[in-house]
């Protein structure tokens, strides 16, 4: 259930953050209930040592079990710095 919350703001403030919440294609109210929601959950964070949009991406991509991430990135460094 939404509830209406009337905040006092510098007004350069909420100009900045209208304009950023248009960028991104979200509503002010969206931003600052996420802000508000990541505040307040950082008791859960601190046991998990996560941040809560790192908890909402977890299970969101699986990896071959054969996958060896060391090797890869040597690879990639590899050819970032070696290949030019």
């Amino acid at each position: 259930m939404n509830t209406k919350l009337t905040l006092t703001i510098e007004h350069s403030v909420i100009e900045k953050a209208k304009r950023y919440a248009k960028r991104k294609e979200r509503s002010l109210s969206d931003l600052i209930e996420s802000y508000l929601k990541a505040l307040t959950s950082e008791n859960e964070m601190n046991k998990t040592k996560e941040s809560p949009i790192v908890q909402s991406l977890r299970g969101s991509f699986s990896m071959p079990r054969n996958f060896d991430y060391k090797e890869e990135l040597a690879k990639n460094l590899s050819e970032k710095y070696l290949s030019k």
